[in-house]
């Protein structure tokens, strides 16, 4: 990850809205969450979440798919642990301080 990358997803998470719904979106797992679920947990106004959802997506940090006449977001957790990794990369003295388990939705731990 290249510091623009880590800036332009940091900058994204900067804002207790995002960061609530980027937590919502990584608690959920794979399958992730409807428009209509993270709008419910978040009480939020639909255009104020569509705008926060579209911040995250720029940044990489979820993705979207469609279901029908749906719309579901899902934590990019390939981003997440490389934003993890380039945080932590060089710290404890050189030593490795992330679990070798990176975050896999759906993985038992």
């Amino acid at each position: 990850m290249e510091i623009f990358e880590a800036v332009k997803s940091l900058s994204s998470l900067a804002h207790e809205t995002r960061l609530g719904i980027f937590r919502q979106l990584v608690q959920a797992g794979a399958a992730g969450l409807s428009v209509g679920e993270v709008n419910s947990a978040m009480q939020i106004p639909a255009p104020t979440l569509s705008f926060h959802l579209k911040e995250l997506a720029n940044a990489g940090l979820v993705t979207s798919r469609h279901e029908g006449r749906f719309i579901y977001y899902q934590a990019n957790y390939t981003a997440m642990n490389e934003l993890l990794a380039y945080l932590t990369e060089n710290c404890c003295q050189g030593e490795s301080c992330m679990p070798a388990n990176k975050c896999k939705p759906g993985a038992k731990r």
